[in-house]
């Protein structure tokens, strides 16, 4: 039994992951009370990180984290005491692969379609584009109801197999390289100059919420970012600030951005 576990989430400020992270508490319990294992959801980088920040505190458990690939962005935490090796632990995802006639598909598309089946995101890991299939990681216990169940992706025939992890490949990325010149490197500003938005719009995406730096919420729109952050706007999709280098003759900073498409 946990005891006062208020005192385990009073450092994490955002409100929104308080839930995510008391269920975190409630699974940690379990294994402690009874021994046993437990899985999360998957969980991008920032839930990962809040999750551990919780997980580290607990002598007497330890933890694993797993999306298929090591370089996967998102994965499941498996929580289990700390006499098991880390080789008995196996999270509970399987990989798919999605066929068929699928040139000009996006990441959104295959996303869209599996959640159009009332599958929920946190079921979901990584979605790996290739050039003849796509690589689906999946919890397996939806893993039957989607290949049984997507048979279309947008407007295109598609056939679902289960595949072996060790099938499992990286995906390739598709992306364009963007030259700005921004007055700062503030949130707002550089929001404002990747979108083409005003920067009235840029705050307000800020403020209501639907901007991210490196998966976690912004509201702050003087929030200054490095190179390397990734930005996400809700809506309008995803960029890397890749790297700064230089000033202009009226000082304003030159930067490139990686736009993910």
């Amino acid at each position: 039994m946990i005891k006062d576990k208020e005192k385990y989430v009073f450092h994490i400020n955002d409100k929104s992951q308080m839930l995510n992270m008391r269920k975190l508490l409630d699974k940690i319990e379990i294994v402690i009370d009874n021994h046993s294992i437990q899985n999360t959801d998957f969980l991008n980088p920032y839930e990962r990180r809040l999750s551990k920040s919780i997980l580290n505190r607990f002598d007497n458990i330890s933890y694993s984290e797993d999306g298929g690939l090591l370089s996967a962005e998102r994965k499941i935490i498996s929580i289990y005491p700390d006499y098991l090796s880390f080789k008995e632990i196996h999270a509970p995802i399987v990989a798919l692969s999605i066929g068929g006639s699928i040139k000009g598909l996006t990441h959104k598309d295959f996303l869209g379609s599996l959640m159009g089946l009332g599958i929920t995101r946190e079921k979901i890991g990584d979605i790996l584009l290739h050039e003849e299939s796509v690589q689906v990681i999946v919890d397996n216990s939806i893993s039957n109801y989607i290949i049984s169940n997507l048979k279309k992706v947008g407007n295109r025939n598609v056939k679902v197999e289960l595949i072996c992890r060790e099938e499992i490949k990286k995906g390739k990325e598709d992306y364009k390289e963007k030259y700005i010149t921004i007055p700062s490197l503030r949130l707002d500003a550089i929001v404002s100059s990747v979108l083409n938005l005003s920067r009235n719009d840029s705050l307000n995406f800020i403020k209501h919420g639907k901007v991210k730096v490196n998966w976690e919420p912004i509201l702050k729109p003087f929030f200054e970012l490095s190179e390397g952050d990734l930005i996400s706007v809700r809506g309008y999709g995803r960029f890397i600030l890749s790297s700064v280098f230089g000033k202009t003759k009226k000082n304003r900073l030159k930067a490139s951005i990686t736009i993910f498409k």
